[in-house]
């Protein structure tokens, strides 16, 4: 990887971060947040692509699929980044909270 390669993905990465964190709604600012703070740093750029079009939902749709309020639709429920956000927002609640899910 080139030197400006790697500077324009770590630019990226920052930029991500902070979409993850500052959406607007608190509560998917942290479903998000978390998840990315833990996880873009190894993404490989087809994963950061992927993460980035779920940055592009809104947030009430974000916040019902990831806490399960709302079946995901067709195209999401396969897709191996909302898959792993799924997974670490059910993991970070039960280790936080002690519950199965956010719906139990």
């Amino acid at each position: 990887m080139s030197k400006r390669t790697e500077v324009n993905r770590e630019d990226r990465i920052k930029r991500l971060l902070y979409q993850s964190w500052y959406r607007g709604c608190k509560e998917t600012d942290k479903l998000l947040g978390y998840f990315a703070r833990a996880n873009l740093a190894r993404f490989d750029d087809v994963d950061l692509d992927a993460f980035e079009a779920i940055l592009l939902e809104s947030d009430r749709d974000l916040f019902d699929w990831l806490t399960e309020k709302k079946p995901l639709p067709p195209h999401y429920v396969n897709h191996p980044v909302m898959t792993r956000l799924m997974k670490f927002n059910v993991a970070h609640y039960v280790q936080n909270t002690g519950k199965e899910s956010p719906t139990s």
